[in-house]
């Protein structure tokens, strides 16, 4: 169920709708609008009267909600969700970029990549220091060392920290040592992972899984905002297809799905989308022309040399090519949005 407040609602008439919803034994959830707070109710097995909440004072109606995710739906937020990281943020006006190599292999490596990102403009840093791997006999990782690398940046760059958690002991180091935790593609249906990331305090970036429909993909978002925790960014990440000429098939057309339904913040890969590192650069302008919020994409020193997706990964000459271009397109973007928005 969806509980709409009046504009002019007070936080004492917000608290008790919220305690009311406590009292029969569900979790409400608040989420504040530009002109409206809206309560979403979860926990419930079947349908509740309205009427029970709509005699309550400052609310204006209490809608019954027929899909199956209610937290992502833009039915309970019209607008967009900004993901705030620190003094940056995923979803708002400024394009996110998100950079850095698959995964953490030294800190000297590391550390140029870094350099390299922050030269570039980027705010964020991504690197792995567990990596779920199709093979057991790949590079797996630094493990603790890995993750007092990636501190070491944040401290010494100071870049923004996304890495991937795989399961609920690595979530607990993640969130000592990084500000946005990545939950992968392989982990997109592991509920009891995704409860404890709705647990955290921090930021979660959610891929959607590679043979993941946008159902299925929007409902393990909901599993974290059921939890309590409604900073959660979409990377959509190509999907298994017949096709043979790129690792996965990036499902462009998945932004404007998304922004059709749900108000979180959408973001491309177009690294594992094609597993090609030339056709990275194409894909993310694709995916910029196409309202993406921002990118996520592996650089490294040394591809060739790289322990884990050198394949895909950038140069730093080819990086910084990716985001003069990107940076380009998105200033065509918002002035179109702007003359949308705003037409004489």
């Amino acid at each position: 169920m969806l509980i709409v407040m009046k504009s002019g609602a007070t936080e004492e008439e917000i608290s008790r709708v919220a305690d009311a919803i406590r009292e029969l034994g569900f979790r409400p959830h608040i989420m504040p609008g530009a002109t409206r707070t809206a309560i979403g109710l979860t926990g419930n097995q079947g349908a509740l009267d309205p009427v029970q909440f709509e005699n309550l004072p400052g609310v204006a109606e209490a809608i019954r909600v027929s899909k199956p995710y209610k937290l992502v739906t833009l039915d309970l937020r019209p607008e967009k969700t900004v993901v705030k990281v620190g003094e940056t943020s995923i979803g708002g006006d400024e394009f996110a970029i998100i950079a850095g190599p698959c995964a953490v292999e030294s800190r000297e490596s590391t550390f140029a990549i870094a350099e390299a990102v922050r030269r570039s403009g980027a705010k964020f840093f991504r690197g792995g220091a567990c990596k779920p791997r199709t093979s057991p006999y790949a590079f797996q990782g630094l493990g603790d060392e890995g993750w007092k690398i990636l501190s070491e940046v944040r401290e010494n760059f100071g870049l923004k920290i996304v890495a991937e958690a795989l399961d609920e002991s690595s979530l607990d180091q993640a969130e000592q040592h990084v500000d946005v935790i990545q939950i992968g593609a392989r982990n997109m249906q592991n509920f009891s992972l995704l409860r404890r990331a709705g647990r955290s305090k921090l930021p979660i970036l959610l891929k959607r899984g590679m043979a993941a429909m946008l159902d299925e993909w929007l409902l393990a978002a909901e599993y974290i905002m059921a939890e309590g925790n409604y900073a959660v960014v979409l990377c959509e990440r190509g999907v298994r297809t017949f096709a043979q000429h790129t690792r996965n098939t990036l499902d462009l057309a998945s932004i404007p799905a998304v922004r059709h339904i749900s108000h979180l913040p959408v973001i491309v890969d177009p690294s594992h989308g094609t597993g090609k590192n030339y056709m990275v650069t194409p894909l993310a302008c694709a995916g910029a022309a196409a309202g993406a919020d921002g990118l996520i994409v592996e650089v490294h020193n040394d591809p060739p040399r790289a322990l884990s997706d050198g394949a895909q990964a950038l140069t730093f000459a080819e990086y910084q090519q990716l985001v003069d271009e990107v940076t380009a397109i998105r200033q065509v973007v918002s002035a179109r949005q702007s003359r949308v928005a705003h037409p004489r």
